[in-house]
């Protein structure tokens, strides 16, 4: 790494403490309901100070298929939890209310689409990614990265009480998952150009994630109590299968671009 380097890092490192050190301060104060939003305000000073256009910020809408892959990351994923957890029996569905969890699965991943593209996602595979790639760091340095700095955001969240907070035994788990989760919505952010994507896969994770299977101590419409093992987010099986995801997305990347590249050629 460069000096250059180095100094234009700075930046980066400067916005993302900047992001971890509110957060972490209105986790603290008992406002993590709205601990996100300051990454809005933050994105657009910071995007302004190094006058990134709106493609470098990743403001583009993004192709049909773009979209299906952004689906699939939630549908495949949750979907092979659900099924993984309906084999070990450990589903309860005695007290299920489908009316209800309909209603709050659409609204919160409507919502969360929005959210996510003015706060995490803006920030995170908005800014911080034209940031990084501006400091001079490569495509899988920036995937990497700020898929670190999206996992580090959230240790206050499920570290603090905030009702996301977690066992401490699970919290491991959940930062590594994060970053997988990070690179997988990366992934989506490199091959498409946008955050709108992006935020689309977050949105219906989110959705669908916290309705079924509950967040901190809360069960989901599923039922499931041991979601140290079948918790998307806090379970070993949700971190083999997104890894595994996460794995499949890279290949398949690496590969639609040695066709693109091929064909450019041809």
């Amino acid at each position: 790494m460069t000096d250059d380097t180095r100094a234009r890092l700075t930046r980066p490192t400067v916005g993302v403490l900047a992001a971890i050190g509110i957060t972490t301060a209105m986790d603290a104060s008992g406002l993590s309901v709205f601990s996100a939003l300051p990454l809005f305000p933050l994105a657009g000073l910071l995007w302004a100070w190094e006058r990134f256009s709106r493609i470098e910020m990743g403001l583009v809408r993004g192709s049909a298929r773009d979209y299906g892959l952004a689906l699939l990351h939630p549908l495949v994923v949750l979907g092979a939890v659900t099924t993984v957890a309906a084999l070990a029996g450990v589903i309860d569905l005695t007290e299920a209310d489908w009316g209800k969890a309909g209603l709050n699965m659409a609204l919160m991943g409507i919502t969360t689409v929005i959210a996510a593209i003015l706060t995490e996602e803006g920030f995170f595979r908005g800014w911080l990614w034209a940031s990084l790639g501006r400091a001079g760091l490569g495509e899988t340095q920036v995937l990497l990265w700020s898929s670190v700095a999206f996992s580090l955001w959230h240790v206050s969240a499920v570290s603090l009480e905030t009702g996301f907070d977690i066992p401490a035994p699970q919290i491991p788990v959940y930062l590594v998952n994060a970053v997988l989760m990070g690179v997988i919505w990366g992934m989506l952010r490199l091959l498409s150009g946008s955050v709108i994507v992006a935020s689309v896969s977050h949105g219906v994770w989110n959705g669908l994630a916290y309705v079924l299977f509950g967040f901190g101590t809360k069960v989901g419409t599923l039922g499931i109590e041991a979601t140290h093992i079948y918790g998307p987010e806090v379970g070993v099986v949700g971190l083999i299968l997104n890894a595994l995801f996460a794995f499949a997305l890279w290949r398949w990347l690496q590969s639609h671009r040695s066709r693109t590249n091929g064909e450019a050629s041809a």
